[in-house]
């Protein structure tokens, strides 16, 4: 079969799909001679939602077999390995698909004609899952907390909820695949299969000549003498309402949303997504391009002037503070904390879960009475101010305080880490700190996970200074450095 003809039949299939009628798209699928892995991992999905688990288990060797390194084959594969109750291969294949990930929080299939985006996080929850089943809760629950360092905003109840139900024991849900979300074959190619004649026979508008009535083009007609008043808008200056950037590297898009564009383009991006993908104008026309791809190019033009919008500072952000070993920024990434803080001889290492996450050292087995204190210094606030709790929600079971016997709570550390959720109350002595706030003279916009992200006239809330270029702040409950020349302070009564 030839490639033009695998084509078509893909094609086919997925529209079968779209029009919910599954039974044809698998017999379409399963006449496909020579199957690609992306074709495999279909098949796959659709045996998955005809619950015949052989017939899956198989569709996705055969995925696996053609790209090693698919990790949502392996993924998949997993989650039929756990329906079939076949927990150490579930487990087994888990843990590939994580490894496939190396290290990123996640990986968008989308240029790969999969609209799914596979988390590390909910891979590692899985992991836990698979774990537990085969009576390891110890392991279950190293693996959830490992997952709170690759987690993100929207994935954090579902692992939250995971981490209650493992303290006590219990199963919890899997994260599962979308089996209707299948690879598609490229737009570009499928619209190739058949030709079109786009101009078609060509006839007659309008013309000078009286009762013209012959085909082809109209003749060239003599140029207005008087021209317009005053000078058209250059398309240059309507496409400067993006940021203007250099192309630095060929790309050819994949799909209809993608734009093909060459090293040494100008581009201007009118939006960066969280995933890395820039919304572009080039040639007048919009589409996706790889932020990765781009270099921003500083254009100054005198006869763009917007007096009502200040202007961005000339410089780039200032060097950023240098990490110490043992410590991070408070808003940091959970990641970077694991990675700073190592145990040592005789120490416990105790992460604290509060606005921000932070850790501490103390003697395995250390009372009530040092623990708080090593905490209380580092939020420098009074113990009386501070609750510990085992889980999230500081219930009556959960909460340590002076009286609590702590030889249970250090029962659950595991290779001398335990992970621990901290909550403060207001001080009312008084005399309570002062809270001060910035508004955003300017947006800042940053791919580390450390930085906060923030919109001209954001309100910032301040937690503290790294140094005198850098702030740590505070916004919808998102906690990160910032470039201490991009907010002002705001008046107390504007707050």
């Amino acid at each position: 079969m030839s490639y033009v003809d695998t084509l078509r039949q893909w094609d086919n299939a997925v529209t079968c799909v779209d029009r919910q009628d599954l039974s044809e798209a698998l017999k379409i699928f399963l006449a496909i001679q020579e199957p690609n892995s992306k074709i495999y991992f279909d098949i796959g999905c659709l045996h998955l939602l005809n619950q015949d688990l052989d017939a899956a288990e198989k569709a996705f060797d055969c995925s696996i077999g053609k790209d090693e390194h698919l990790a949502v084959a392996f993924f998949q594969r997993g989650m039929t390995f756990y329906r079939k109750k076949r927990y150490e291969e579930s487990l087994a294949d888990f843990q590939q698909a994580f490894k496939a990930l190396r290290g990123n929080q996640l990986i968008d299939y989308k240029a790969l004609g999969l609209r799914y985006k596979l988390y590390a996080c909910e891979v590692l929850l899985n992991v836990a899952l698979a774990e537990a089943q085969l009576g390891h809760w110890e392991k279950a629950h190293d693996n959830l907390v490992k997952a709170l360092n690759y987690k993100t905003d929207t994935k954090l109840n579902i692992i939250d909820k995971a981490l209650d139900s493992a303290l006590k024991q219990k199963l919890f849900k899997p994260v599962e695949f979308p089996s209707k979300v299948l690879f598609k074959p490229n737009k570009h190619y499928v619209a190739e299969l058949e030709k079109k004649d786009y101009l078609g026979k060509a006839k007659v508008v309008a013309s000078v000549v009286p009762q013209d009535a012959f085909s082809g083009f109209a003749p060239l007609q003599p140029q207005v003498e008087d021209g317009p008043t005053y000078p058209k808008e250059p398309e240059v200056l309507r496409a400067l309402e993006g940021e203007p950037h250099t192309v630095l590297f060929e790309f050819v898009p994949e799909t209809s949303d993608e734009l093909a564009v060459v090293p040494g383009n100008i581009v201007f991006v009118l939006q960066k997504g969280a995933d890395n993908w820039a919304s572009v104008i080039f040639n007048e026309r919009r589409g996706l391009v790889p932020y990765n791809y781009l270099e921003r190019l500083e254009i100054s033009l005198a006869s763009k002037q917007n007096e009502a919008i200040p202007q961005r500072p000339s410089r780039e952000p200032p060097t950023r503070p240098q990490r110490k070993l043992g410590s991070t920024p408070s808003g940091n990434s959970s990641g970077d904390l694991q990675k700073d803080i190592r145990p040592t001889d005789n120490l416990c290492i105790v992460k604290v879960r509060f606005t921000f996450n932070f850790a501490v050292s103390v003697p395995p087995g250390s009372p009530y009475a040092t623990l708080i204190e090593k905490i209380s210094k580092k939020l420098n606030l009074p113990p009386a101010a501070i609750t510990l709790s085992l889980t999230s929600e500081a219930t009556e079971q959960s909460v340590i305080s002076p009286s609590t016997e702590m030889e249970s709570v250090w029962k659950r550390a595991s290779g001398l880490r335990i992970t621990l959720w901290c909550n403060a109350k207001e001080q009312t002595d008084g005399n309570p700190k002062s809270e001060i706030h910035f508004v955003a003279l300017h947006s800042y916009e940053s791919s580390n996970p450390e930085d906060l992200n923030f919109q001209q006239g954001d309100k910032i809330k301040l937690l503290s200074k790294v140094n005198q270029d850098w702030f740590e702040g505070q916004r919808n409950g998102n906690t990160g450095i910032f470039p201490a020349s991009f907010v002002e302070e705001a008046p107390v009564n504007g707050q």
